[in-house]
């Protein structure tokens, strides 16, 4: 008889996206969609314009609604609106293809805004971890510089950190090198290699194939607004299952 201790009951997945749709007048952006996230996991969601993919990041948090479906972060639904929202939409950061920056307050105002006006933090406390998280994502020398004075891939790397010091249980990002240089997008890349590594949980749009080579645990296969394949990365790009994602990796890695 082993003295092991019993195990626990299951932990649901962090991210439970169930049977979700949502049109846009007669557009169906999605179609019933089901996804699961675990904790710890990195799920890159790939696809062309218009699969639906930035859609569904943006329905996880809220920011567009869902039209049937649901939606639970950490075995909560996601509510509708009011104060349960607000709560619930904290425990998740969103890094978007635009920046969103506020441009008049510093790298460092920008990052310690969202712990002490939504978190109550200690201002002092929050403006030690913000330098901290700055170091982290690589830009600690710009602390005091504005939005306008940053390159921008440095922004972005603010907009990280800034999500990042609100302790986030899930990371969503939407295409967040899509308006960068070619040059800036690598250092983008990797701070969010580093974050995958360190065990942050979190869910990509992305066209960068390198990064879903390298740092998903699973990748997403969206076409017309459904999940067309879930694989492993090497699974995924030795060979798509459906001829739509052979067609895509066909044109992406063409170029």
């Amino acid at each position: 008889m082993s003295d092991a201790p019993a195990a626990g009951p299951p932990q649901p997945p962090l991210l439970r996206i169930s049977d979700v749709s949502k049109s846009f007048g007669p557009v169906a952006a999605l179609r019933g969609v089901s996804l699961e996230v675990t904790r710890g996991e990195v799920v890159v969601v790939l696809g062309s314009s218009g699969s639906g993919k930035s859609t569904l990041c943006r329905c996880v948090n809220r920011l567009e609604t869902i039209d049937s479906g649901s939606i639970a972060i950490d075995g909560v639904t996601l509510p509708a609106e009011g104060r349960a929202l607000a709560r619930l939409r904290a425990e998740v950061g969103m890094v978007f293809q635009s920046f969103n920056l506020f441009a008049h307050k510093t790298a460092l105002e920008n990052v310690v805004l969202g712990p002490t006006l939504v978190r109550r933090t200690d201002r002092r406390a929050a403006v030690d971890e913000a330098r901290q998280l700055l170091a982290r994502v690589g830009v600690a020398e710009k602390e005091s510089a504005y939005p306008a004075e940053l390159s921008g891939g440095q922004q972005q790397r603010v907009a990280i950190a800034r999500s990042l010091a609100m302790h986030p249980k899930l990371l969503l990002f939407d295409e967040p090198t899509s308006a960068l240089d070619p040059e800036m997008i690598r250092e983008v890349l990797d701070v969010m290699t580093e974050l995958a590594a360190d065990g942050m949980t979190m869910l990509v749009v992305t066209h960068e194939m390198g990064f879903a080579r390298q740092a998903a645990d699973r990748v997403v296969f969206m076409d017309a607004g459904q999940i067309a394949e879930i694989s492993g990365p090497a699974a995924f790009f030795a060979g798509p299952r459906t001829q739509r994602g052979r067609d895509f990796l066909s044109k992406i890695l063409a170029h």
